[in-house]
């Protein structure tokens, strides 16, 4: 074998090297990006009943006698005022009820096994309608 003038082995292999800087200005990066983007965030606030009455299993009377009612199956097939409408048709309705009812509170009768995606659909629709307020009534 032969050796070096520090004493070293030609053969022994030097060990490989990973520079990782960049991982970390990507990662710095993409942490600042999600400070300042963090607060610009719109969430939408659902205000819950108290739970005092959580113990009792006594539902709910919800009385269905708003002028603009909104029915989601099971099926998620969609009723407003107890007449089928397709999504694409909805935001067209609620337009002209919004012009008929301008101080009603829409009602949503959204059933539990419904698609969540539903629920969110009707959303969109009522905002972009100018509704501010809905009425949101699970049903089993």
């Amino acid at each position: 074998m032969r050796r070096t003038a520090l004493g070293r082995n030609r053969a022994t292999p030097q060990e490989p090297t990973i520079n990782i800087t960049p991982l970390i200005d990507v990662v710095f990066v993409i942490l600042i990006a999600f400070i300042l983007i963090a607060p610009l965030l719109e969430l939408d606030r659902i205000e819950l009943a108290s739970g005092q009455h959580a113990g009792s299993h006594l539902p709910v009377h919800f009385e269905d006698s708003g002028p603009i009612q909104i029915h989601v199956h099971a099926d998620n097939s969609i009723f407003l005022n107890r007449q089928p409408i397709a999504v694409s048709e909805l935001l067209f309705q609620l337009h002209q009820l919004k012009s008929q009812y301008p101080t009603a509170r829409p009602q949503l009768f959204h059933h539990k096994k419904a698609h969540f995606g539903t629920y969110q659909e009707i959303k969109n629709a009522l905002e972009v309608a100018d509704f501010k307020e809905m009425d949101v009534v699970l049903l089993p």
